[in-house]
């Protein structure tokens, strides 16, 4: 059987080379919308007709702002969506990273002192208190 700091290690060492290769990643989500137009005529009127569109939005906080930005369908869409999706992945990589870290945490030894008991020792320092004598 492996030891089990070696596996931790190498799970470590798998997971930082899988967050090398996530390449481009951003912050943020897309949301697919259709809209009614709100023409009389139109058929977007009906009931059951979904509205126009899809139409995307792009939608990210940036510097304690909510900053919302449209995008038509084609390669500027796909090239946020492989970036919406890279930051998922390394947010989930970073989440198995500190599980595998706190677990090399616990499992390597603690290092002993020389004198354990002159490791807890203090010195007492008090602060001399004269006192002064009005007469």
């Amino acid at each position: 059987m492996a030891d089990p700091l070696t596996v931790l290690e190498r799970q470590r060492a798998e997971t930082f080379a899988e967050m090398q290769a996530l390449g481009d990643m951003r912050r943020g989500s897309i949301v697919e919308r259709h809209r009614r137009c709100g023409k009389s005529p139109c058929c977007c009127e009906a009931a059951d007709h979904p509205g126009h569109g899809p139409y995307y939005s792009f939608t990210a906080k940036v510097g304690g702002t909510t900053r919302t930005r449209q995008l038509q369908p084609g390669p500027a869409l796909e090239k946020v969506q492989r970036e919406i999706a890279a930051f998922r992945a390394f947010q989930a990589l970073s989440h198995r990273l500190l599980e595998v870290s706190e677990g090399l945490c616990e499992a390597r030894a603690v290092p002993v002192a020389a004198s354990p008991v002159q490791a807890l020792k203090k010195k007492s320092r008090r602060p001399s208190r004269k006192k002064s004598r009005a007469k």
